[in-house]
This record gives C-alpha cells, sequence and structure tokens, in this order.
C-alpha cells in the first residue's frame, strides 16, 4: 500500500493506538492480580507486557506503510523494549514510569550538543517540515531542549509523588497535551523566521 493511497486516519491511529490501547488495558486490569510461574504480576506488568510487541507492531506496519522511522520513533522503542522488559523481568514497574524521564533526557541531551557546535540537529530532520531559518532554529531548539528537561522533572515528580493511576493518565494525556501546547506557543517564532515568502501559507 502506497502512502498516497492511505486513509488519512491510519497512521496517527499506529501512532497513538498502542497508548491508548495501554491506557485502556490499564484502567481494565489496574486492580487484578496475575499468576505465571508461580509469581503474582500487578495488572501494570501485564499490560505493559502487553503493550511492548503492540507497539512493535504497529511501528513496523508503520515502516511499511511510510518507509522510514523517525529517530525519535527508533529511540522510544528501544527505550520501551529496554525498560519495559526490565519492568516484567524484576517484576517491578519503577523501570517502566523512568522511560520517559531518560528518553526526554536523551533528547535534550542531543539537541544540547547540537547547540554547544553551533547546530540546530531539529532543523536536520525536520527543515522540510518547517521551513526556518537558522537563527529560528536555533531559538526552536534551545526552547525544545529546556521543554525536554522540564518534562523530564515532571514526570520524575509525578510517579514518585503520585499514584500510579494519575501517573498513567499523565503518561497518556499530560504529556501529548503538553507538547501540543508548546509548539502552538511557538507562533511568533514560526512567523518571524519562516523561509517561506507567504508566512500565512
Amino acid at each position: 500500500m502506497s502512502e498516497t493511497n492511505t486513509p488519512a486516519w491510519l497512521k496517527p491511529a499506529l501512532e497513538f493506538g498502542p497508548i491508548l490501547g495501554f491506557f485502556a488495558a490499564y484502567l481494565w486490569l489496574k486492580n487484578d492480580v496475575f499468576t505465571f510461574g508461580g509469581t503474582d504480576y500487578r495488572g501494570f506488568i501485564v499490560v505493559t507486557a502487553g503493550f511492548i510487541p503492540v507497539f512493535l507492531l504497529s511501528m513496523a506496519l508503520l515502516w511499511k506503510l511510510t518507509g522510514h522511522l523517525s529517530k525519535m520513533q527508533i529511540m522510544t522503542a528501544v527505550l520501551i523494549v529496554v525498560f519495559g522488559g526490565l519492568s516484567i523481568w524484576f517484576n517491578d514497574e519503577r523501570f517502566f514510569k523512568m522511560k520517559p524521564t531518560l528518553l526526554y533526557l536523551l533528547f535534550a541531551g542531543i539537541l544540547g550538543f547540537g547547540l554547544m557546535r553551533g547546530q540546530s540537529y531539529m532543523q536536520l530532520v525536520m527543515d522540510n517540515v518547517m521551513p526556518l531559518t537558522h537563527e529560528g532554529w536555533m531559538i526552536l531548539t534551545r526552547r525544545l531542549t529546556f521543554f525536554f528537561i522540564g518534562l523530564a522533572v515532571l514526570n520524575e515528580l509525578i510517579w514518585r509523588t503520585q499514584s500510579e493511576q494519575i501517573w498513567v493518565y499523565f503518561k497518556t494525556f499530560g504529556l501529548i497535551a503538553a507538547t501540543f501546547v508548546f509548539f502552538m506557543s511557538q507562533g511568533r517564532v514560526f512567523e518571524a523566521h519562516s523561509t517561506e515568502e507567504d508566512p500565512e501559507t
């Protein structure tokens, strides 16, 4: 199936479907305990075990559909397998809850390294999506670096101080909403540093 003939809903369904599925399964199984091989596993661990193959399958279908995966998607998949696997192996949900923290710190570190070299690594992968001047990319990258650091700190605060259910709501909806609000708030940067002839386009 070529990307041009693909239904518009399919790509976002593959990207967000596993996350929403995790949320729904957690609400369904959160109070249950399952015994495998003589070991008891809470619902959170069982849902995590199911989430990993579903996420990998969705990424495989997305790759087949579009012909590529972004570096962010690949790194996310690796961390989900590693920290989700550790949570299952040690029967400890804390590993999976730390995954967003390490992911955002990794992104912030990569972007920060580029900034120290006078480069915007965001520009290298997203220039065709958001045509901006070099100065515009540097401004956006600096802000996004601090934004990722803020998300990492926020994730740590929530999973360490709040209930598991609150963290699941935050992970499912809060992080997506925060990212949406961040990019919506950068309208002045896009307008002032756009390289398109008509900024309204």
